[in-house]
C-alpha cells in the first residue's frame, strides 16, 4: 500500500493529485478512470480542508492499493467526526439552481466509484473508495 500523509490544507491538493495520478499511471489506468478516481479524491480531499478542521488544519491521508483488478483508495482524517454519505442525493429532475447547495460532489464520487464506504474508528473518519479496472 502506497501512502501521503498531507496538512488539510487546500494548497496541498496537487501534492495529492500527484500522488493519485502517479499511481493511476504506474497501473497502467484508463485516462477516463483516472479522470474519474482523481476527481473524487480530490472532491473528498477538499471537503475535509474546509470542514474537518474548524480551528486549526489536521492530517489528511490517502492509501491506495491495487491488487487483482481492484484499486482501494482510503482517505482518513482525525477531524470531527462526518459521514458523507448520509446526505440524500440530490434530486436529478430538480432544475440545479433550486436545489439545496452541496452534495453534488459526494453523489458524483458515488457514482463513479464502484463502491463508497465510510466508517469513523478510533476516533478516525474513514473513507474508503473502490474501482475495479
Amino acid at each position: 500500500m502506497k501512502t501521503i500523509t498531507v496538512r488539510a490544507l487546500p494548497e496541498n491538493l496537487d501534492e495529492v493529485t500527484a500522488f493519485v495520478t502517479d499511481g493511476l499511471e504506474s497501473i497502467g489506468c484508463s485516462e477516463k478512470t483516472a479522470f474519474q478516481i482523481s476527481m473524487s479524491v480530490e472532491e473528498v480531499f477538499i471537503n475535509i480542508c474546509s470542514y474537518a478542521y474548524p480551528d486549526e488544519p489536521g492530517d489528511v491521508t490517502v492509501s491506495t492499493e491495487y491488487d487483482g483488478g481492484l484499486l482501494r483508495m482510503v482517505v482518513t482524517d482525525t477531524g470531527k467526526p462526518y459521514d458523507p454519505l448520509e446526505r440524500p442525493d440530490p434530486d436529478p429532475d430538480k432544475n440545479a439552481e433550486s436545489d439545496r447547495i452541496g452534495g453534488l460532489g459526494i453523489f458524483m464520487t458515488k457514482k463513479s466509484m464502484d463502491s463508497v464506504r465510510y466508517e469513523y474508528r478510533n476516533s478516525t473518519n474513514i473513507l474508503t473508495l473502490e474501482k475495479k479496472l
